[in-house]
């Protein structure tokens, strides 16, 4: 498929409004002159040599890029077939992909004058990259966050707040990453004049779903000369999607290439029933518009956005960004979905066979290259996406793979408090 923003790659940048029939501006007038202003700046900042300057910087010494390519010989030993190859975006500061686009965004912010940060998060990955990026940039900082996802991802709640950002509990609707996506709009609604919006992945009102493209691009294009450098070509690419941050920067270099296949994942969750997963591509989406965007969306019979689940707090979103919709209709990315269960057992397998651990965002990724290296021969390569560590799951986790000692500690720890 021709890339639908061909200026992507240069230096005269402009943000597409739409992918296909995805993607557009559906915001109430209030917004309209931030997202203008958003838009210009941005197009400014990236012909500015100075702007590019600090990104380089900011990548080099605060993000800690590149981040390596891991020849998983043992895993590949175990499983036969392609030779596999883990992407350590866990590596990055804060233990994922992230804060790529946070740092970016944190940058523009400062260029523009703000003074005060907000973002929404599910997994905790994206408001602790926020919370980072405004510390660092002497930048004010506020986190949306779901009650469910704060209470399963209190680690890195605690670690946002330590950072000094203020973490703020949503407690309308499923209480989970959509409606801290609603909260921070409306924050943002109110206070544009002085607040950056940060908005974590490849969605909402353009030029959101390709800027955040444009900052996370840089995992693709390092995985594409790593892989040069190892005398590789690759055959399939894989990456969990959630709204889609990680994959379509992953993927970004070989959007318009014939090759490598480009492999989509999806939260399975506990299984097909309505309210147990969140697949939208492969599933009974249907095309709407919420979040300021158009695209795929999982809805109720009346049109609401439906229930999600899965184990992983980063890919419950009801939605799918406007340009992996596109990509997907298309064919050029192919879709599928992986379980809770299958989620657990792919962070079990690359922890015992490489010492890696997934997050579990990320071990979607893992279970399907478990599940299609085997149909592959030794000389092709796969590649997965590992886009954050699994620190942040030790409390989902724990419990689900070593129950019995995770509950002693915690009553001991109660115990003792």
């Amino acid at each position: 498929m021709p890339d639908p923003n061909p200026n992507r790659k240069s230096g005269d940048f402009t943000p597409a409004d739409y992918f296909g029939s995805y993607g557009g501006r559906f915001v109430g007038e209030a917004l309209r002159p931030a997202l203008d202003t958003l838009e210009r700046e941005l197009v400014s900042a990236w012909k500015d040599p100075a702007f590019q300057a600090d990104l380089r910087v900011a990548r080099d010494t605060f993000i800690g890029r590149p981040t390596p390519l891991l020849y998983a010989e043992n895993a590949s030993k175990a499983l036969g077939g392609a030779r596999i190859y883990i992407k350590m975006e866990g590596l990055a500061h804060t233990g994922a992909h992230k804060i790529n686009n946070a740092v970016g965004q944190a940058l523009l912010a400062r260029r523009m004058g703000k003074k005060r940060l907000i973002a929404e998060t599910g997994a905790g990955q994206h408001g602790l990259a926020t919370a980072a990026a405004a510390a660092r940039f002497n930048l004010e900082c506020l986190v949306y966050m779901g009650a469910v996802d704060m209470a399963r991802q209190r680690p890195n709640v605690f670690a946002m707040e330590t950072m000094g950002a203020r973490v703020v509990r949503v407690d309308s609707g499923s209480r989970t990453l959509k409606d801290a996506v609603n909260a921070a709009l409306r924050d943002w609604s109110a206070t544009f004049p002085d607040t950056h919006y940060i908005i974590g992945s490849a969605l909402g009102p353009s030029p959101f779903p390709d800027m955040v493209h444009r900052f996370q691009a840089v995992v693709g294009e390092e995985t594409q000369e790593q892989l040069r450098q190892a005398g590789r070509d690759a055959t399939t690419l894989i990456a969990c999607v959630g709204g889609g941050s990680n994959a379509i920067g992953f993927f970004s270099p070989f959007l318009d290439l014939p090759s490598p296949r480009l492999v989509g994942v999806e939260a399975g969750g506990r299984g097909p029933g309505p309210g147990d997963n969140a697949v939208r591509m492969t599933g009974p989406s249907r095309m709407g518009v919420a979040h300021g965007y158009k695209s795929r969306f999982l809805m109720d019979s009346d049109g609401q956005i439906g229930v999600t689940h899965s184990i992983s707090a980063g890919l419950d979103y009801p939605g799918v960004g406007p340009e992996l919709a596109s990509l997907g209709e298309s064919g050029r990315i192919e879709f599928t979905s992986a379980t809770d269960t299958e989620a657990l057992e792919a962070l079990r397998f690359f922890a015992r066979q490489e010492g890696v651990l997934f997050a579990l965002e990320s071990a979607h990724a893992g279970a399907v290259a478990i599940r299609q290296a085997p149909g592959l021969s030794p000389d092709q390569t796969l590649v997965v996406n590992m886009s954050g560590r699994g620190d942040k799951d030790l409390f989902i986790t724990a419990k689900q793979l070593d129950r019995e000692s995770w509950l002693e500690f915690l009553r001991s720890e109660v115990e003792n408090a």
